[in-house]
């Protein structure tokens, strides 16, 4: 009951989601737990609230100073006392933050594990009380994973120190080989263990193979579906951040880059820039964006192959964190490939850890090659379920062409085979052509049996088909000279023991259909929604805070919509607790008391009729209604009818038929005793088609 209560009366919400219930009663309890929650779940609350229960301030670990300033920022407007140390900060602020935490002023202290783990924090930490520790981006303690940080498995000494006090993990990414790491490295043997559901229903999954044309796309795709949104666009090399920025910059959109080769400065102000304003993209190298907690983030555009399923879903999940509709885009390429490869073979991993990287990326590129549902696959990897596809995936919404190409398989084979499984994917087309070149004259490619076998396919489809004979592990790369070798398995293709059914190479077409989630606002909430959302950024720019802060869009959305005008329908709204009705409140209710919504509007129709009430009240023509709304006139004058029908229109403000049609349409109802909603393709056919349906609902619906 006090959790709930802190839920309602601190963060404004009236139901938990996922298994934060059961995770905050097992930390009430002094039960440690381990919380796998998918990005935008609500991970920070299933700490955040047993920290303002429990006696003594909550000790989160965190790896990055952005995502502290973030949390800060968010529980500082709640009302909640919290705080971080980290190197950012100067040794007045730090000894004003410890001053803090030694008198017991603080509910939540977020710092870093480099931080935590040192003599003169352990000695700091023994002289306060501590509700618990929550190891935020628990996935950093894999080895195995896309975040490594060393430092993060020494935290298992935190078990060690401090034996009673409850312990909590969260991540939003791990496969099962890296939920056991964790289990082990941090000592959680005996924790409770939450999985939830990895699903992002709101996030569409869209992967593309790259042509000659990679820009182009990723132009039409933001275009098309995000002409004005904030978005991450993710680039292999510091190189391609840098001149991809500069290309949409010079388009007209705020584009910035980000690396970790740029100064720190630099770095930082266009993260804070990023975070502050609207409709800013970020383009960045991965190491960019873990902990980034902006929940507007509509796009997260992939220019080259990350490096596994683990970084991909991660990055990914950077879009819709507020649950609204949201994109994953990706082009990649062969080249990606053998890059990433050439990359893994020149660090200095041991064995064991580049052969499961190989692995864990083979298991991407086969993402990426498969014509089933990208979501069933990306679930599946990290061991769930989904029983039907998902229908919000690009080889859902536009199905691959699929055929059997064994037969041009097995010539791709061949052709290794033939020129020694010595060459590229550029030379073993050109022999496939059958091209003259003085490279393939002195090998003496020209006299091989594959020589000019492969012309019935173009490049770009023999590009395809070598990326899914390597997905599917008929070739592998030989990484230092990134020339292609058969596999083992390559010998049942070439014998015609196994057959391969692949996607078909197309084009990638100019334009697709905008893939953005249906709005909740009504047009005529839209002038009130841009006032609050003016009054929103001035408020966050007085305070030093990102604008979602204040209030996420979500709650914007329920303004505009709602429109509460007193104290007590405005702490109905979701996200709104004690302290920011207090603070803001009648501010906001201010500006909505400014745009009252129009009587005839106050009504039990829905939403959609509404849409056609309100355009048809603005002085439109029932054409010019039909042509706004992209629907048939027909339909336009049924949703009138019903509000003819109670009573916000007059029958005559809708239809102009003289008062003899009026009368002959009424009685020959009333003669086939039909009214407003039944049998009216009788009525239409007796009188002779002469009237649409939805001018006979307009005269029914008006009628005594």
């Amino acid at each position: 009951m006090q959790a709930q209560q802190v839920l309602k009366e601190v963060f404004g919400y009236s139901e938990f989601r996922h298994s934060q219930e059961q995770v905050i009663n097992d930390l009430l309890q002094g039960t440690d737990a381990f919380v796998l929650m998918p990005t935008g779940g609500g991970k920070s609350l299933c700490y955040q609230i047993p920290s303002l229960i429990l006696d003594g301030v909550g000790i989160v670990v965190s790896p990055l100073i952005a995502l502290m300033q973030d949390q800060v920022d968010a529980l500082t407007q709640l009302g909640v006392r919290a705080a971080f140390l980290n190197s950012s900060m100067l040794v007045g602020e730090q000894r004003d933050v410890e001053a803090a935490l030694l008198a017991g002023e603080l509910d939540l202290l977020y710092i870093a594990p480099e931080r935590l783990l040192t003599a003169a924090s352990l000695d700091l930490m023994a002289q306060v009380k501590i509700a618990l520790f929550a190891i935020d981006e628990a996935h950093c303690v894999s080895q195995w994973g896309h975040d490594f940080r060393p430092e993060y498995q020494k935290l298992k000494i935190l078990a060690e120190h401090y034996p009673g006090i409850p312990r909590i993990a969260l991540t939003a990414t791990a496969d099962g080989r890296t939920r056991e790491e964790i289990i082990e490295q941090l000592g959680l043997q005996q924790a409770s263990v939450y999985v939830n559901s990895f699903d992002r229903p709101n996030i569409r999954y869209t992967i593309n193979e790259t042509g000659s044309n990679a820009r182009t796309q990723l132009w039409n795709f933001l275009q098309t579906n995000h002409p004005d949104d904030a978005g991450i666009i993710y680039c292999l090399s510091r190189k391609k951040v840098e001149a991809t920025a500069d290309w949409l910059a010079a388009k007209g959109c705020v584009a910035l880059p980000y690396h970790a080769g740029l100064h720190r400065d630099v770095r930082q102000k266009n993260q804070m820039r990023f975070l502050r304003e609207e409709g800013v993209i970020i383009v960045a190298t991965i190491a960019f964006g873990m902990g980034i907690d902006k929940p507007d983030v509509r796009f997260v555009a992939h220019m080259s192959l990350p490096k596994n399923i683990e970084s991909y879903y991660q990055e990914t999940g950077r879009a819709g964190r507020d649950g609204e509709a949201a994109n994953a885009w990706m082009n990649y390429s062969l080249h990606d490939v053998i890059s990433l490869q050439q990359m893994l073979e020149n660090s200095s991993g041991s064995e064991l850890f580049k052969q499961i990287t190989r692995q864990k990326l083979q298991s991407l590129l086969g993402l990426c090659e498969l014509a089933s549902c990208r979501r069933q696959t990306l679930l599946a990897y990290f061991g769930e379920k989904m029983a039907k596809p998902c229908g919000n995936c690009d080889n859902c919404l536009f199905p691959p062409e699929t055929r059997d190409v064994t037969e041009e398989a097995q010539k791709a084979l061949s052709c290794v085979y033939r020129t020694g499984q010595r060459f590229g994917v550029v030379y073993l087309i050109n022999v496939l052509h059958g091209k003259i070149e003085d490279r393939i004259i002195s090998n003496g490619h020209d006299k091989v049996s594959t020589w000019g076998i492969g012309t019935d396919l173009t490049q770009a489809e023999w590009r395809s088909l070598f990326r899914q004979l390597i997905a599917e592990s008929y070739l592998q790369v030989d990484l230092e000279y990134g020339v292609f070798k058969l596999t083992e398995k390559a010998r049942s293709l070439l014998r015609g023991e196994a057959s391969l059914i692949a996607r078909v190479h197309k084009a990638p077409e100019k334009k697709k259909k905008s893939i953005k989630g249906k709005s909740t606002l009504r047009s005529f909430d839209a002038e009130l929604r841009e006032e609050l959302r003016l009054l929103r950024t001035q408020l966050a720019e007085e305070q030093g805070v990102p604008a979602f802060v204040i209030f996420h869009d979500s709650v914007l959305d329920a303004m505009a919509r709602q429109r509460p005008v007193s104290r007590e329908a405005f702490a109905e709204l979701s996200g709104v607790g004690q302290h920011k009705l207090a603070k803001y409140a009648d501010i906001f209710t201010d500006v909505i008391k400014q745009h009252p919504l129009p009587e005839a509007l106050q009504n039990s129709l829905s939403d959609t009729v509404n849409e056609s009430l309100a355009l048809f009240m603005q002085h439109n023509s029932i054409e010019e209604v039909a042509v706004k709304r992209e629907l048939k006139q027909d339909t336009i004058y049924s949703h009138l009818a019903e509000a003819i029908a109670t009573g916000q229109l007059g029958r005559e403000e809708v239809i102009s038929l003289g008062a003899s049609d009026v009368a002959t349409i009424e009685m020959t109802a009333n003669q086939l005793e039909i009214t407003a909603g039944e049998n009216l393709g009788e009525l239409y056919r007796e009188l002779d088609e002469e009237w649409g349906y939805g001018i006979l609902k307009c005269v029914l619906a008006g009628a005594g």
